[in-house]
């Protein structure tokens, strides 16, 4: 039986200050099923990559298993599909046939062998990569984030070719893929991973369950807190006192001339007692801050809404095209109220992406039909895509008319951790970008918001809190979303594209 024990574990990268991974204890089977949960940045990808043997790190890894990893790296996308599965699974021609039987599974044609790999929608390339990954026999897999690019039914066929598999390690941040695939679930938590046996419900409820006694414990910590910095001020005006009493002590026997090298026994008593008293005191004051840090505070966010008061778009027999090509089978008609929030529904490539740019005035894309907006309208756009971001948060923030200051206290609300704030935008992970993205559309002011696929990327603990925030803010918006979790809980219309 294949298994994988940690031991003792530690890592950090070059230039970290804090331990990314802390001596960390786990043991896995190779038959489970595990999905690993935690938020952006929190190191989910580093733990694979240290698995792969891609980091040094210290403590010890001992294992019997072969390790494969997906997404595999394609190192020339311009050669056909066939030639790019080839090299990654370091076969020839003669075993062709394994990946083909994985192809099946997921339902791609033998046709795409023929075409360049990136010519291929990135549905496509995901199922293709996952073919070759599992056309090898007697591995672990290893797989980051494998619904990335999928619509629902691409995700669904995903599922419910992962169900057949053996045993595995999956990052995703879609909750009913990891509800369908898994049996344990690894929790990144700060520095350290817990193990949970069921699947991502079950997670669920053991991390409701911490956070309110987390909550707990940090206001109890505070008390605590606060009456040892009470205790700390008396203390040093104890110490005060006593440095007082010894010097006029001094001087009085210096007036009686008593030998000057004399000080009051007394009072210099009193005063080393006040010293190690304090001493004692600011020690715990550390231990007791030391633990706040530890603690997981779930983050209240906000968006600056300013809900109209009347009807904010009719749009009536829309028809929209890319290029020359008609996308929608039947004309658009819908109204969208304040308060209300549209959820697009429908395949990859059916023009969901391009309906949003057609109702934000790119009338080139517009082959029939109207859009009328309430007077003076404010929307705020989310982008699927990420425009090659580059630059500093300054700069970001002074393109969209932001305050610095409200935009890194988002980014901190949403899991961004200060050091990040002096990184360069294009060195920043997809996470970290699309946070960033939804950052600047909840600091904005907006009637209405746009979002195109607003949770690609984002970790499940970061999708709870927008989806909380919507229901509880209940703004309007029209939505283009692959996550039915989140889509069912926000949304109060939808349309099938």
């Amino acid at each position: 039986m294949g298994t994988l024990k940690i031991q003792n574990m530690s890592f950090r990268y070059d230039g970290m200050t804090d331990e990314l991974f802390a001596d960390v204890n786990l043991a896995i089977d190779e038959s489970w099923k595990l999905g690993l949960i935690g938020r952006n940045g929190r190191g989910k990808t580093t733990l694979l990559n240290i698995l792969r043997g891609q980091l040094d790190y210290h403590g010890s890894i001992e294992t019997n298993l072969t390790f494969n990893y997906f997404p595999a790296e394609v190192s020339n996308p311009n050669e056909t599909t066939e030639q790019v599965l080839l090299a990654i699974t370091q076969t020839d021609v003669s075993e062709l046939w394994k990946i083909q039987i994985e192809m099946d599974q997921l339902g791609l044609s033998d046709a795409i062998l023929s075409q360049p790999f990136n010519q291929l929608s990135p549905g496509e390339q995901t199922k293709a990569l996952l073919a070759a990954s599992f056309s090898q026999p007697a591995q672990f897999g290893l797989i980051d984030e494998p619904t990335n690019h999928l619509d629902a039914a691409g995700r669904e066929v995903v599922a419910n070719y992962l169900k057949q598999k053996t045993g595995s390690i999956v990052i995703s941040h879609d909750r009913a893929f990891l509800n369908a695939i898994i049996d344990h679930v690894i929790s990144i938590d700060r520095t350290q991973l817990q193990l949970f046996a069921g699947n991502y419900d079950t997670w669920q409820a053991a991390f409701d369950q911490k956070n309110q006694s987390e909550a707990q414990l940090k206001s109890k910590i505070e008390r605590e807190v606060k009456t040892l910095k009470q205790s700390a001020e008396q203390t040093k005006s104890w110490a005060t006192q006593a440095e007082k009493g010894k010097n006029k002590s001094a001087h009085q026997n210096q007036q009686v001339n008593l030998d000057k090298g004399f000080i009051s026994h007394k009072a210099s008593k009193v005063m080393k007692k006040a010293q190690n008293t304090l001493k004692r005191t600011e020690a715990g004051i550390e231990q007791k801050q030391q633990l706040l840090k530890n603690v997981e505070t779930p983050q209240v966010l906000t968006l600056n809404y300013h809900p109209l008061s009347k009807t904010v778009v009719t749009v009536q027999d829309l028809q929209v095209i890319r290029g020359e090509r008609q996308l929608l089978n039947s004309a658009l008609n819908f109204e969208l109220k304040p308060g209300e929030r549209l959820v697009l529904q429908g395949l990859n490539g059916s023009g969901k992406s391009t309906i949003l740019h057609a109702l934000q005035g790119e009338t080139f894309l517009i082959s029939g039909g109207t859009v009328h907006w309430a007077h003076q309208v404010k929307i705020s756009y989310v982008s699927q895509t990420f425009d090659n971001l580059s630059g500093s948060l300054q700069e970001y923030a002074d393109q969209y008319h932001l305050e610095l200051s409200d935009l890194l206290n988002m980014l901190r609300k949403l899991g961004f951790e200060r050091q990040t704030f002096q990184v360069d935008l294009s060195q920043m992970s997809m996470g970290q970008q699309r946070k960033l993205a939804i950052a600047r559309s909840l600091c904005e002011p907006a009637n209405v918001y746009l979002w195109d696929e607003p949770l690609n990327y984002l970790d499940v603990i970061t999708r709870q809190e927008i989806e909380t925030l919507i229901t509880e803010s209940q703004p309007t918006m029209i939505v283009v979303d692959h996550d039915t979790t989140f889509t069912e809980a926000i949304g109060t219309k939808y349309l099938s594209i």
